[in-house]
């Protein structure tokens, strides 16, 4: 009996492949076994097979029968097929030797007198060591995979696993919260010893392992947590660690450490971006500490989540992102603020990241492990709704007269000679425009703009002055 309806791809390739040579291996594998204790578990995206008793010649040419082949990698050769039916990597059976510390220092064999044995034993934990035969659909489970899997557990074969690629520190933890398995003692233990490895991880990797656990995990802080018990986060983010211990005031059930770790579970799954603002939005309150209170918390937190987030080589966008709604997350939500500051937190603010700063307001009430107190909030966010809803000028591109038009008047005022293109004072006359327009939107009309300007011109930037 098959475990889950085969791909269109496995048909293709067995008809075109020796018979018994074809196996399905890596995370699909494992998956399918995912869920048969979880039918919502939704199928495998990607497609990984070793095939045995070829070699690359003969592979390659006999998958050009079947679409576009690009070989690729130095040590040991990975095909890569684009067909009609799918997309996949296929590669012969490799084993490995390590020679030193990570994932780039082993000695490789790869070729057709491997077995499929070795090149599942060359894998990182024992749920992930298990392949499926495409012609007939034996299972081959040498190291006991399918059991971990049933048991929902993560466990290692070596105590070497993690010294020989330090990656798997964070794999480890990625996959415990978003699977919900629980670490063997023998992994944590050998996260333990290898924990100061993770620094010699290239940050690309660190990064791609990262944005798994945030955009991925039902809750992040289950990998955190992990990687903090096991010495890790202490090489990672050691700013994060800070927080343990740290006491708050009376509007937290928490320490600043934990209240961080439930806000991010508490903010909504699939946005990265989010989630790391969540857990990142307090990490400024150890080092601002005075008694019960954190000033200026939030700058100083945004600063260094800009930091944290650069080290390991996040994308400019969420660093910037991220950044902005940790310094802005201790806005006021005032719901009888007059029209004209509304416009002027939404100008602020920016409207682009207003959905996600109002979420995260949430997520940190819920992160503080008590009671919601009021529906201040949710009557502030329905006054910047109600604002938005008129359309107001919400940036200095939204006004009635360009940079162009200025520098016409600056030329007519003679403030700038016949060939003149732009300077900063288009942008100073801009600004103040705006800065009137946001006081009274009745003001953003073209006539009116123009006379302003003349006025700004000529009181700031004529001759005389």
């Amino acid at each position: 009996m098959t475990l889950v309806a085969s791909h269109p791809l496995d048909r293709r390739l067995t008809e075109a492949l020796p018979a018994n040579a074809l196996y399905a291996v890596g995370g699909r594998v494992r998956d399918e076994f995912r869920a048969r204790l979880d039918p919502t578990i939704p199928p495998p995206k990607d497609l990984d097979y070793v095939v045995t008793g070829m070699s690359v010649e003969a592979l390659v040419e006999r998958l050009r029968a079947i679409g576009r082949v690009n070989v690729v990698g130095a040590s040991f050769a990975v095909i890569k097929l684009s067909a009609l039916e799918g997309n996949a990597d296929l590669a012969l059976p490799r084993r490995e030797r390590s020679t030193g510390v990570g994932h780039r220092d082993f000695a490789v064999e790869s070729g057709p007198d491997i077995g499929i044995e070795d090149d599942l034993g060359r894998r990182d934990f024992r749920m992930n060591m298990i392949a499926r035969r495409i012609g007939d659909d034996a299972i081959i489970d040498p190291f006991g995979g399918v059991a971990d899997i049933q048991a929902r557990r993560i466990d290692i074969v070596s105590p070497q696993t993690f010294v020989e690629d330090p990656l798997r520190l964070l794999r480890a933890a990625q996959f415990a919260a978003r699977f919900g398995f629980e670490l063997s003692d023998s992994a944590r233990a050998g996260m333990n010893a290898a924990a100061g490895l993770v620094s010699t991880v290239s940050p690309e990797r660190v990064c791609e392992e990262l944005l798994k656990l945030f955009g991925t995990a039902g809750k992040p802080s289950v990998g955190i947590e992990i990687l903090r018990t096991t010495g890790v986060l202490a090489q990672l983010w050691p700013e994060v660690v800070e927080g343990v211990g740290v006491d708050q005031n009376e509007w937290h059930a928490y320490d600043v450490y934990r209240h961080n770790l439930e806000t991010a579970d508490a903010a909504p799954p699939g946005d990265v971006i989010l989630r790391l603002a969540a857990l990142l939005h307090d990490v400024g309150k150890p080092r601002t500490k005075d008694g019960p209170h954190f000033y200026r918390h939030e700058h100083v937190g945004a600063d260094m989540a800009a930091a944290m987030l650069a080290r390991w080589r996040f994308p400019n966008e969420t660093i910037d992102t991220v950044e902005h709604l940790v310094r802005s997350h201790m806005y006021s939500a005032d719901p009888e603020l007059q029209p004209k500051a509304v416009r002027r937190f939404i100008n602020r603010i920016g409207p682009a990241h207003l959905e996600r700063l109002f979420a995260l307001r949430h997520a940190d009430i819920i992160g503080s492990g008590l009671p919601k107190r009021s529906q201040e909030n949710e009557r502030f966010e329905a006054r910047v709704a109600a604002v938005l809803e008129e359309k107001p000028p919400l940036t200095v591109r939204d006004l009635a007269i360009s940079g162009g038009d200025v520098i016409a008047i600056l030329i007519e005022r003679g403030a700038a000679p016949a060939d003149f293109r732009g300077d900063a004072r288009v942008g100073a006359t801009l600004a103040a425009l705006f800065e009137e327009v946001v006081d009274d939107p009745t003001r953003n009309e073209r006539h009116l703009l123009v006379e302003r300007a003349k006025r700004f011109i000529d009181e700031r930037f004529s001759i005389g002055n």
